[in-house]
């Protein structure tokens, strides 16, 4: 048993250990029956196909032995060296033999198959051959999508191939490419261009791996053209303002090259429901109109609203990276252009910053020339300033630049960087009203051209009416100035502006005040009375007056006083609660320093006029006392009130007249005070005298009682202090006879005068409401 014990028998031993040491003995058993089953069946097999083909390897073997004994034997007797060298030669002249005859067979079929493996070669690689022919038809048609999709295929086929014939055509390939992308970064700086092209250009360059930033490039030719464009347009005015020919280059020909955009077309459907500037909304003879200035700030801001939209789009595309395809993100490009967007936004900042400043200082180079530096006046500015722009087209302008405004801030632009428009705005709002002021000032002086002398029932003229209807036309014209926009500043928080505007306003009254003194006061040559009708509610007003075809001085002077009252009591206070409303301030100020002033006046027509008629009748009762040799000391018994002091009282009566005639309200305050210089002059005349007789102081008496009661109700303090004056300088009478005589005299008097002195006792419901 030992002796059987091999090796192999071994490693059986180990791998039934191994493998096998949880199987059990029987099963072990069986398993080794049927493994030796299955050699069993080997051996025979192998066995039996030796058996079977044993006979056949003996024979070969000795058919080979018998060859190899007879060649030996042929090749030791017949031929010399080796035995197979005879079958070589045989060989040989056999295959030149064969060469001969089948050589120019061999060399068509090898020609053949070296054509046939070049043109597998052509129709398998005949896109890279074909494509640099390919990329020059589509440039010519402009697919440049379909160039930059075979370019990248190729690039990925071929670009790190070792094939020298490949390396060849592609090089070819990445020639047109450089010269496609030199084109297309031509076409995206090229000025005027849609931004839907600037974004596709800006994405064919970034699909073509550009060198550089396209986009960066764009925003700044953008910039520069809009810059360009401004300034073109603002030398084109200037020029044509000059009487040069406007200049149509298609650097200028906006209507036709500016492009619209939806933002500036809503600005512009905007400005027509607002009746703004926008010359879209206007017919075109506006433009022969409208000054110069006017028009080209017209232009200038449709030139920005149109194009900044654009460049602003731009600028946000290529921030947030939407320029680029979904390869250009995929390969991180998109990421690398944020990135840069974000390290340039200072300097997209100041772009923004630089074409508002232009457009602001372009503005102001042809409307507030004096708000610019000397250097920035040539540059900005060149237009000849023969008349400041009235108030209405200051208004129109202001509408223009809010509209702008309003379009520019739909674009979210930071409002810092509109600031600047803000100022502007309010620049010209402050301008606005400072020239409608003045030109205000100036129309109000001209309204003493404007006098009809025609006095209504209230004895007014039309001018006070006309001069409030002045200043209301004035403030009404500038309601949308002193209105403020969202975001716009008052144009009185500027205390200098508050001040100027206040002695401008002062400065209206003032002027119209001095246009009534002028009216007034001017000599009778210098006034035109031609047109002069009578009002159609009071016919009979003036009827002396209208035949004579004339105005006196002393019914000048009275029209004024009647106008002055009119003025104090109405008109001023009426401009005051307007001024408030538009929200002036130091509207106090102005209604004080304009009553105070129109007061100054109204007493020196008064004055004057006083002088014209009460000076004549004061002058006229010393004489008329003294008629004929009157002594007080030596007089007749009295038998009535002397002729002096009717006519005294008749001329008092006809000053009445005059009065009641033009104003009636002015009667109380003319005749109190011509009563208080007749009656101031009758008591200086009693004081006079040295002394009376009995007879003459009865006379003294009779008349300075008469005068007394018959203007009795224009009676002031001052006049009753003269008329008792008088009366005490007179002596006393003693007897009953005499007091008597003196209730007789004075009941005739006013008996007889009864129909001269009804005007006075008219007069007391006139003088009782006053």
């Amino acid at each position: 048993m030992s002796a059987d014990f091999t090796s192999e028998n071994f490693s059986a031993a180990w791998y039934l250990i191994e493998n096998h040491s949880t199987t059990s003995f029987d099963q072990l058993k069986t398993a080794v029956v049927n493994l030796k089953k299955q050699a069993n069946k080997k051996n025979e097999g192998s066995l039996a196909y030796v058996k079977g083909g044993l006979s056949t390897f003996f024979e070969a073997q000795d058919a080979l032995s018998a060859i190899h004994q007879k060649l030996e034997a042929d090749g030791t007797e017949k031929v010399e060296g080796s035995m197979t060298q005879k079958l070589e030669n045989v060989l040989n002249r056999a295959s030149n033999t064969a060469d001969t005859l089948f050589q120019e067979v061999l060399g068509r079929k090898d020609k053949a198959d070296s054509t046939r493996n070049a043109l597998n070669v052509l129709q398998r690689f005949k896109f890279l051959f074909n494509l640099p022919l390919n990329i020059e038809r589509n440039i010519q048609k402009g697919d440049y999508d379909v160039v930059i999709n075979d370019y990248e295929k190729a690039k990925s086929l071929f670009g790190k191939t070792e094939v020298q014939v490949f390396k060849k055509y592609y090089a070819e390939v990445e020639t047109r490419i450089e010269a496609l992308r030199e084109l297309l970064l031509d076409k995206l700086l090229e000025t005027p261009s849609t931004l839907h092209d600037q974004k596709r250009y800006i994405r064919y360059l970034s699909d073509l791996h550009a060198p550089g930033d396209p986009a960066w490039q764009c925003i700044g030719a953008q910039h520069q053209w809009i810059l360009q464009l401004m300034h073109n347009c603002k030398e084109s005015y200037v020029k044509e303002q000059k009487g040069n020919a406007l200049l149509h280059s298609p650097m200028l020909d906006l209507d036709s090259d500016v492009r619209p955009s939806p933002i500036g077309h809503l600005s512009q459907t905007a400005s027509l429901k607002r009746g703004s500037s926008f010359q879209s909304g206007r017919d075109d003879a506006w433009r022969y109109k409208a000054p110069q200035q006017v028009v080209f700030v017209e232009k200038l801001t449709k030139l920005v609203v149109s194009q900044l939209p654009n460049f602003w789009k731009l600028w946000v595309s290529y921030v947030n990276g939407s320029l680029f395809s979904e390869t250009a993100e995929k390969s991180g490009q998109m990421e690398r252009s944020k990135k840069n967007a974000r390290q340039r936004q200072n300097d997209f900042k100041k772009m923004i910053q630089e074409v508002m400043h232009s457009l602001v200082k372009l503005i102001r180079g042809a409307l507030l020339p004096f708000s610019l530096r000397e250097g920035e006046l040539r540059q900005y500015g060149g237009w000849e300033m023969k008349s400041e722009l009235s108030g209405q087209w200051l208004t129109q302008v202001i509408q223009t630049v809010r509209l702008s405004s309003e379009s520019l801030t739909a674009l979210e632009i930071p409002n810092d960087m509109l600031q600047i428009i803000q100022d502007l705005i309010l620049d010209l709002r402050v301008r606005c009203i400072i020239v409608t002021l003045q030109h205000t000032a100036e129309d109000i002086k001209r309204l003493a051209e404007k006098e009809d002398w025609v006095v209504d029932n209230e004895g007014l003229t039309s001018l006070p009416s006309q001069f409030e209807q002045c200043i209301i036309r004035s403030l009404q014209s500038l309601k949308t100035v002193l209105d403020c926009k969202p975001g716009e500043a008052s144009v009185f928080q500027q205390q200098k502006t508050q001040e100027d505007v206040c002695q401008l306003s002062i400065g209206i009254m003032q002027g119209f005040i001095d246009c009534l003194e002028q009216l007034s006061t001017k000599p009778d040559g210098d006034i035109d009375t031609s047109h002069l009708s009578a009002d159609v509610s009071s016919p009979d007003l003036f009827g002396s007056i209208h035949e004579e075809s004339s105005l006196s001085s002393e019914q000048r002077l009275l029209i004024g006083l009647s106008n002055c009252r009119y003025l104090e009591r109405h008109t001023f206070l009426n401009i005051a609660e307007h001024f408030e409303k538009h929200g002036f301030q130091g509207v106090d100020k102005i209604t004080q320093v304009s009553m105070e002033s129109l007061k100054e006046l109204d007493q020196r027509l008064f004055e004057m006029y006083i002088e014209f008629k009460a000076d004549p009748i004061v002058g006229s009762l010393e004489p008329g006392i003294y008629a004929g040799y009157f002594d007080w000391k030596d007089c007749l018994i009295p038998t009535g009130v002397r002729n002096y002091l009717k006519e005294a009282l008749v001329n008092i009566i006809a000053v009445h007249a005059e009065v009641f005639t033009i104003s009636k309200d002015l009667v109380p305050r003319v005749m109190s005070r011509v009563v208080e210089a007749v009656s101031e002059e009758l008591s200086r005349l009693m004081q006079c005298v040295s002394s009376f007789s009995k007879n003459g102081a009865l006379q003294a008496k009779l008349e300075i009682c008469a005068l007394r009661d018959t203007v009795a109700i224009y009676l002031t303090p001052e006049s009753k202090s003269s008329f008792k004056q008088a009366l005490e300088a007179l002596p006393q009478l003693s007897s009953g006879t005499d007091r008597k005589l003196l209730e007789e005299l004075l009941n005739k008097f006013k008996s007889s005068m009864h129909l001269q002195l009804t005007c006075f006792q008219a007069s007391s419901s006139a003088m009782m409401k006053t």
